[in-house]
Parts: structure tokens; sequence; C-alpha cells
């Protein structure tokens, strides 16, 4: 490798490490997306739960049928939610 081969190179990969400096997402970018993350897995389990509690009120005697398979619902539409977002930002 001569000494023209080796600069190129060099520089090549100087430009790499800028870009990448560049586009590296900040602390508020961060932020922002975990917080996403963690909105798009909590409020359907929320909600499940609400809406099981609000349909085991609706039925005779002392149950938590709806409220359990609800928020076990809402974990799985939870999950969901955050790989498909994850998939499609990546």
């Amino acid at each position: 490798m001569n000494n023209e081969q080796l600069r190129k190179s060099i520089e090549r990969q100087v430009k790499r490490m800028q870009r990448a400096d560049k586009e590296r997402p900040t602390l508020l970018a961060q932020s922002v997306f975990m917080g996403t993350l963690a909105l798009l897995f909590v409020l359907p389990v929320i909600f499940g739960a609400y809406l099981g509690i609000w349909l085991d009120e609706m039925a005779e005697g002392y149950s938590i049928h709806w409220t359990i398979g609800l928020i076990v619902t809402g974990l799985v539409i939870g999950m969901t939610n955050v790989y498909l977002f994850i998939r499609e930002r990546h």
C-alpha cells in the first residue's frame, strides 16, 4: 500500500466518523423515543385493566376473569405495538 492509498483510506474513515457523529441522536431524541415506546406498551394494558374491572363489576358476585384476561390481552397488544414501532424505525 503506497502513501496515496493510505491517505485516501484515512480520509474515507475520517469522513465516515464525522458523518456518524452528526447523525447520532441527541438525548432529547432518545428520550422521546423511549417515551413513545412506554406509551405504546402501557396504554393498552391500562385500558384492558379498566375495561376488565368495569366488565367484572357488571357481573354478579366477585370475579376477576375479565380483568385478568384483558390485562393479558393488553400486554400482547402492547408488545406487538413496540415490536412494530421498532421494526419500522430501524
